[in-house]
Parts: C-alpha cells; sequence; structure tokens
C-alpha cells in the first residue's frame, strides 16, 4: 500500500506528491509534481551515491530558468531505496539491474525522458536499453558504462579501510585526484554534502547502494557501424551526455560517447565545472536541456515552450558555446581517445566555416546546434565544450 503526503517547496508551483511505490525489489520512493498522463511526456530523475532528489536536484528545478520546463512536463523524481530522508536500514539492496527494472512499476506505461546523475544515470541507460518504448530522450551526467575492473575494486577497498564513508562519497561526487583543491575552491559545497551525508541520509544503506554500483554489469552497448550490423545493442532514443571538465567521470563519460549512435547522442563538456555541473552551473545544464528537448520536438506538441519559429536558431547556440569554452575543457582529456574527440571537435569548428558544411558534417563531430535543430533531415553525433 502506498502512503502520500502533501507538501509545498519554495520554486515549485505545484504541490509535490510523495508516494512510496512497492515493487517487486523493494519500496522506490516517489515525488511527483502532479499527475502523470497517458500520451504526454514526464521528466524522470535518479540520483547519484550518497544524495537524494533533494541534494541532487533542488538546485536544478528550483532555478528560475527551470519554471518554464516544468510547466509543460511533470516531473517524477525517483529515490533509490533506504536513501530518502530518516530511511530504516535495509538488510538486502537491490542490484543496479534490478533497481532499473523497478522503474516499469513506477511508470507503467508513461513515456519519459530521463535524468540522471552517476549511478542515477546508468540506471537510466540500463532501463532505456531494455524498455526502449518507455523512453523518449536521455540526459545522462557523469555515466560510466563499465564496469568496475580489479584495479577500481581494489583502490575501493583500500578506500574504504582508510575513508570514511563521507570521505569516500564526496570523492566520488567531485574528484580523488583534485580532492583537496574542491575543497579549497567549494568548501562551503563539500561541508553542505558531509552534513547531508553525516545527518539525514541512512549510511548503512548509502554503504550498500554505493557498494551495489560498484558491482554494476557493464552496460555492454556498441556503436551501429553503416554498412555493418546496425542491430547491436544501443540506446535507441536521443542522448545528451554532460559531464565536467574536473570530473572524476570525464574518461568514463568520453569512452561511452565513443560506444553510442552518433547520429542520437550529443557530448556536452562544461568547462571549469566538477562533478556536480546541475549544482555548480544550473543555468548552463538548463539552457542546454531546453535546446535537448526542443531538437527531440516536443515544442511542436508543446505550445509556449519554443520560439514562434519552432525551431531554435543556430546563434542561440553559438552564444551558449562562446561564453562557456575554454582551452582547458578542450585539452582536460589525456590519451589516444581523448585526443581523437578533441580532434574531431576542432575539425567539425573548422568545416562549419566551409561552404562543404552540410556534406561535411554528416561525417563529423559537429557544434552543439545539432540539439535545437528539430527538422533537420540528418541527426549528427555532437561534441561541444560548454
Amino acid at each position: 500500500r502506498s502512503t502520500r503526503s502533501r507538501i509545498r517547496v519554495r520554486g515549485y508551483k505545484n504541490q509535490l506528491k510523495h508516494t512510496h511505490v512497492e515493487t517487486q525489489y523493494g519500496n522506490v520512493h516517489c515525488i511527483m509534481t502532479r499527475t502523470l498522463k497517458a500520451n504526454h511526456p514526464a521528466i524522470l530523475t535518479f540520483h547519484d551515491v550518497g544524495l537524494n532528489h533533494k541534494s541532487c536536484f533542488e538546485t536544478l528545478f528550483n532555478h528560475q530558468d527551470m519554471h518554464e520546463i516544468i510547466r509543460h512536463f511533470p516531473v517524477c523524481h525517483v529515490e533509490a531505496p533506504g536513501q530518502h530522508e530518516a530511511a530504516k536500514t535495509l538488510h538486502t539492496y537491490p542490484t543496479m539491474d534490478q533497481l532499473s527494472e523497478a522503474l516499469p512499476s513506477v511508470l507503467k506505461h508513461f513515456g519519459v525522458i530521463g535524468l540522471g546523475v552517476g549511478a542515477g544515470a546508468y540506471i537510466l541507460a540500463r532501463f532505456a536499453l531494455n524498455h526502449p518504448d518507455l523512453v523518449d530522450g536521455l540526459v545522462l551526467i557523469n555515466i560510466n558504462p563499465s564496469a568496475e575492473g580489479l584495479m577500481d575494486t581494489f583502490a575501493t577497498k583500500i578506500t574504504g579501510w582508510t575513508q570514511t564513508l563521507p570521505d569516500t562519497i564526496i570523492a566520488h561526487l567531485t574528484s580523488v585526484s583534485n580532492l583537496q583543491d574542491e575543497i579549497l575552491t567549494n568548501h562551503d559545497l563539500i561541508a553542505t554534502y558531509r552534513h547531508h551525508i553525516t545527518t539525514t541520509m541512512n549510511q548503512a544503506n548509502v554503504s550498500q547502494f554505493f557498494c551495489s554500483y560498484n558491482h554494476r554489469n557493464a552496460l555492454e552497448v556498441e556503436r551501429p557501424i553503416p554498412g555493418g550490423n546496425i542491430n547491436v545493442r544501443t540506446l535507441k532514443c536521443s542522448t545528451l551526455l554532460i559531464v565536467g571538465d574536473h570530473s572524476p567521470a570525464v574518461d568514463a563519460v568520453v569512452d561511452c560517447n565513443s560506444k553510442l549512435n552518433p547520429t542520437k547522442t550529443t557530448l556536452l563538456k562544461m568547462a571549469d565545472c566538477g562533478g556536480l555541473p546541475q549544482v555548480d552551473q544550473p543555468a548552463k545544464v538548463i539552457e542546454a536541456f531546453k535546446y535537448f528537448i526542443q531538437g527531440m520536438g516536443y515544442c511542436n506538441i508543446i505550445k509556449g515552450l519554443c520560439p514562434p519559429s519552432s525551431t531554435v536558431s543556430s546563434a542561440s547556440m553559438t552564444r551558449l558555446r562562446s561564453r562557456t569554452t575554454s582551452s582547458s575543457s578542450l585539452m582536460s582529456l589525456d590519451g589516444p581517445r581523448s585526443r581523437a574527440h578533441t580532434n574531431e571537435l576542432q575539425r567539425s569548428q573548422i568545416s562549419s566555416h566551409s561552404n562543404d558544411e552540410k556534406r561535411v558534417r554528416s561525417h563529423t563531430d559537429v557544434s552543439m546546434d545539432s540539439i535545437s535543430s528539430v527538422n533537420q533531415s540528418v541527426s549528427k553525433a555532437t561534441e561541444v565544450a560548454c
């Protein structure tokens, strides 16, 4: 039996409905802005380890720029079992695969645009792989599609022996190598999250969720090759990958981008940003989210979200890029794979000024204009520094 209560949160015009949904893998805490409607997309969020819907998404959804979106889309925040405030200790914990299979019980037959961070991004991606008919689009922040290797497992065990759980979680959310820099530059933010994990979260449940994430299976996605096998396992929906250029997940996100369908995937690297872009730079994330939604064609369905022209001009994307691009964001990765992606971006920026732009773009990564191009005949893979 579900329990319901209503509260009003500053920044939301609609009442939030809290519901515990029973699934075969345990109770899932859901927070909805309003009733979901059939044939009408909803935004489905899933948080990272050590966070819940408040600490992960409140800054983003309380931002004034987000109000335009949530006026048109109902929002359903999903919290992993035992991760809500004052949760009781769980004696067993579901795997990542099981958590993804719990989502159909929440959504029933409603289509969604998924917004996930870290572990939540992984869960939503697996959900989309197994239930492509229920997912219209995905915005995945800090996704890691791979399973932990032996060295990663060993490092996690050593960290567990030498650090407290809050410090381990903060290192996961920010960066192990730059943790001291994060503490110095974002002292208040780090202190807030440490306080949140220590005082409001059930640390036993957080530890179990973290362990489940560290034992995840690889998504085993594969990029379809034109002229080759086009029926490979991959995400079928439009996908926006977001990562800060100082995030510990930057290599994993770039690797994920290389494994997805280039005609449906956009990679957005945010300059001067750590592991929590939705908290550090919510306005930029929201702007990219708007273009992504418009590019999916929802502006033709929901009046008022898009400009009268029904498409967003290239100038809008150019302004976003010119305001936020930095050389560090383009060169923040090391290794052949990262340099290859950087070269693709540089080539695309050069080619965008040529007379053969349209012909070249179908074969190379291009600027972020493709997010907002609703009626474009050819989809493109995109990597852009923001």
